[in-house]
């Protein structure tokens, strides 16, 4: 059975040669291939597909933008083909799309641990609750961008407000057309988790038997084949309609890879701090990546080195530069409850 002590006695104790301390448990690198292993199989968002290697997409070193370099559709018309006759070669435009490069860090101190120093791997045991933390906060930044992105007032066209109707079939329906023939390629959705629960009421979302499989594997609900993943950091917002208060929701559809992803490598990714007047070990850990929605450039200035959440969730901050059928991601304002 599993011991444990009460915090004031880790802390009393903690200068003790005979006590563990995080640094006694925590080799960097290896910690590290612990915490990236298990924050992508705890992660939501990576395994519905919506993040997406981008080839020859690296995090540099230094600088807080990487420039995503794309060859513009072929316009105009075929020409009459003639015996004797010439073409007119039409160019091929190269444009560029813009990411920001994202750093984040985070901290921890042995009165948060103490507890899984007695575990039969401790390294794990801390891993798997410290790659619990960075799968949560890889969401909510993802929902960040999303509402930033359908800020902008370039994306109008990716997005179907009906903030006063009630979701339903059709209007989930219609919120994918707006892609056109290219929604085919939208394969999940984001949504609140009470959204979802009205999609279950009403039977539009199903659980096939079989895919609940684990605690870290959560019961894959879809639509018409498409994942659906409840975050209640999705936007929901009080508006008064007609009279009355009534929560407007926002629901996000994506393709595979609609959202390009790298992980960089921070110079100390990992550190073990000690506080020895306090008798604490704090365990740090440091990020550098892109998470980047394809075609919607990042224009903004970011007040620190880098964009925080609130102003990745910016619309002014961001600009549409692909064309629209070639984002991979709409939205859809709505309402839940009876039709």
């Amino acid at each position: 059975m599993k011991k444990k002590f009460p915090l004031i006695h880790m802390q009393w104790f903690a200068d003790s040669p005979n006590v563990t301390r995080v640094s006694d448990i925590i080799v960097p690198s290896v910690f590290m291939r612990y915490v990236n292993q298990r924050t992508a199989e705890l992660s939501r968002i990576r395994s519905s597909g919506i993040l997406g290697v981008v080839p020859n997409l690296e995090v540099p070193r230094g600088g807080n933008t990487v420039n995503m370099p794309y060859w513009d559709d072929l316009d105009g018309n075929s020409e009459v083909w003639s015996s004797g006759g010439k073409t007119n070669p039409s160019k091929i435009t190269a444009k560029q799309d813009i990411a920001a490069i994202l750093t984040r860090i985070k901290s921890w101190g042995a009165e948060d641990l103490a507890d899984l120093f007695a575990g039969d791997d401790p390294m794990l045991a801390i891993a798997n609750k410290v790659a619990g933390f960075w799968a949560r906060d890889d969401q909510a930044t993802l929902l960040s961008i999303l509402k930033g992105i359908f800020a902008s007032a370039s994306m109008t066209d990716s997005i179907l407000d009906a903030y006063k109707k009630v979701v339903t079939n059709d209007l989930l329906v219609d919120a994918m057309s707006l892609l056109g023939d290219a929604s085919e390629g939208l394969t999940g959705i984001i949504t609140h988790s009470a959204v979802r629960a009205d999609l279950f009421k009403k039977g539009l979302i199903t659980v096939k038997p079989g895919e609940v499989t684990s605690q870290d594997a959560p019961e894959l609900a879809r639509f018409l084949g498409r994942t659906v993943i409840a975050d209640d950091g999705a936007p929901v917002e009080t508006l008064e309609i007609e009279g009355e208060d009534k929560k407007v929701y926002t629901t996000y559809f994506f393709g595979l890879g609609a959202v390009g992803y790298a992980e960089g490598e921070p110079k100390n990714p990992v550190e073990i701090e000690r506080k020895g007047t306090e008798s604490l070990d704090v365990l740090i850990n440091r990020r550098v990546f892109i998470m980047h929605p394809r075609g919607v450039k990042w224009i903004g200035a970011a007040a620190g080195n880098t964009p925080s959440n609130t102003e990745l969730a910016t619309g002014t901050n961001w600009l549409r530069v692909y064309e629209t059928k070639n984002i991979r991601i709409v939205a859809l304002r709505h309402q839940i409850g009876a039709a």
